[in-house]
């Protein structure tokens, strides 16, 4: 079988948040789509072992934050890939809450979802979350951001728990690993780019053969924007 024709499927890039108690978290999410119109449902799809799907089990309620095509990769790598057991990720952003008590991210967000939940679904390691939207509004003008742009032009990676991820990913990244094992690289502690002296970053000027060690201390992972103090030896 052929996964790649999965690759076909378009997309979108969500901010989906919940809440517990006063405490709010959120992740980025792909698979959210519209069900029925009348009455008005979503359904999101969220892995089972991250906090916001605890967050939504627990108050029935969640929002869906559409970002924008120029949302910076920071943002996307704070909600994608750093986890709301270990930092509060609302910290360093501006937001509003809705109706159902949820947060709504104001920055780089094109409209937003506002949902309670009327059913679930479980799909093994995701659960479908069906609700009914309450409420929704235009926050900006300007195009979506789609995964298909945030792969091809931002060059994002799918983590391991995203429901679109194929594990072929994880094998290409293991053997150019192994291809550059004479060389010292380092993983990013935020999305896992590896910094490859071999290729350096050449979109930002890094001729191949760079150390590490000597890139400048304002570079930033070209996938996330995390800052070298992110990085780990391989």
């Amino acid at each position: 079988m052929n996964t790649s024709a999965l690759r076909t499927l378009s997309y979108g890039l969500y901010i989906v948040s919940s809440r517990s108690g006063e405490k709010f978290n959120g992740q980025i999410a792909n698979t959210i789509f519209q069900v029925t119109s009348d009455p008005l449902r979503i359904v999101a799809s969220i892995n089972k072992e991250n906090l916001t799907h605890a967050y939504i089990e627990e108050s029935g309620v969640f929002t869906v934050s559409v970002l924008a095509a120029d949302a910076p990769m920071t943002l996307i790598g704070t909600f994608g890939f750093k986890s709301g057991r270990d930092i509060d990720k609302f910290s360093s952003v501006s937001y509003r809450t809705e109706g159902t008590g949820c947060p709504v991210i104001l920055e780089h967000t094109l409209a937003f979802l506002d949902v309670t939940v009327t059913d679930t679904i479980d799909v093994g390691t995701h659960t479908l979350f069906v609700g009914e939207v309450t409420d929704a509004d235009v926050l900006a003008e300007g195009d979506p951001m789609t995964y298909a742009y945030y792969h091809q032009v931002k060059g994002g990676k799918t983590p391991a728990k995203a429901a679109t991820f194929l594990q072929e990913d994880a094998g290409r990244t293991e053997r150019k690993e192994k291809d550059t094992a004479a060389q010292q690289r380092y993983v990013c502690n935020v999305c896992g780019y590896i910094y490859d002296p071999a290729t350096g970053d050449p979109d930002e000027g890094v001729p191949a053969g760079t150390p590490f060690e000597e890139l400048p201390e304002t570079w930033v992972c070209p996938v996330c924007g995390a800052s070298k103090e992110e990085f780990d030896k391989v």
